[in-house]
């Protein structure tokens, strides 16, 4: 199960309409996981864009149910990198202000908090965070996340919480897990839309192997125990995020094996 939705197909929802979440990945080869298959059972198609390979992004967003921007090996830092410009300029001239909801995950939330005047940047230790990771809602957050839950970890630079913003979730490696600004724009470090095969994609790429040396990553074999461990709690806040926070109107639906 890779998640990936066919973006051209045309799936009707409860409420008789085309509805659309608008994807933006950050590699020609990236899928939205476990999301795009929870979007999927409640009837919304994805409209999926990678500004990296050449995809524009759209400045009206009102035809869309929610926006998701998801992780990537890019820096929010880097202002060589054309797309990574484009994305910042777009979240703070369209999709921040637009009123539709707004996740960002890992970098995605990294972008979001660099427009909003936030640091991003290593841990001061040079620690990463790569693996099963224990994630603690704030005393503000209890609406988040209910409870201390697992989570999937991959990164080596992280957020500082905006002005403005509520601190949702933190760690004692990373205090910036998660934060909500305005109604509807959130933030979060950490990725519920892995599967099991993304794991295994992650820890093989080349790229990948080197990181998990890094002090504060698991093993590739430590990280697959970690899944089938703490997958099932992962999923289970995934569904109720998406239906009483980001798809306001959504329905429950739990995530098949």
């Amino acid at each position: 199960m890779d998640g990936s939705v066919n973006t051209h197909s045309r799936t009707v929802s409860r409420h008789g309409d085309d509805r659309q979440v608008l994807i933006v990945v950050h590699q020609a080869h990236s899928t939205s996981g476990k999301i795009g298959e929870l979007l999927g059972h409640r009837g919304f198609t994805l409209d999926r864009r990678c500004p990296s390979v050449g995809d524009t992004l759209p400045v009206d967003l009102s035809p869309y149910a929610a926006v998701i921007v998801f992780g990537g090996p890019q820096s929010t830092n880097d202002d060589s990198d054309p797309a990574i410009r484009s994305e910042l300029d777009w979240l703070e001239k369209s999709a921040i202000i637009s009123g539709v909801p707004l996740l960002g995950i890992c970098l995605g939330a990294q972008q979001i908090a660099r427009v909003l005047g936030a640091n991003v940047g290593p841990h001061p230790e040079g620690r990463v965070e790569i693996g099963y990771w224990l994630v603690s809602p704030t005393v503000e957050g209890g609406h988040f996340l209910e409870r201390p839950t697992v989570f999937y970890q991959w990164h080596s630079e992280t957020f500082e919480i905006p002005i403005g913003a509520q601190h949702l979730a933190h760690n004692d490696a990373f205090a910036g897990q998660a934060f909500i600004y305005g109604d509807s724009v959130y933030g979060i470090e950490f990725h519920p839309e892995i599967t099991r095969e993304m794991v295994e994609r992650w820890c093989s790429s080349e790229k990948g192997r080197v990181k998990l040396s890094l002090e504060g990553a698991q093993s590739h074999a430590q990280q697959l125990a970690g899944y089938d461990q703490h997958h099932a709690a992962s999923d289970q806040w995934l569904n109720t995020f998406l239906d009483r926070h980001l798809l306001l109107d959504g329905f429950s639906s739990e995530l098949a094996d």
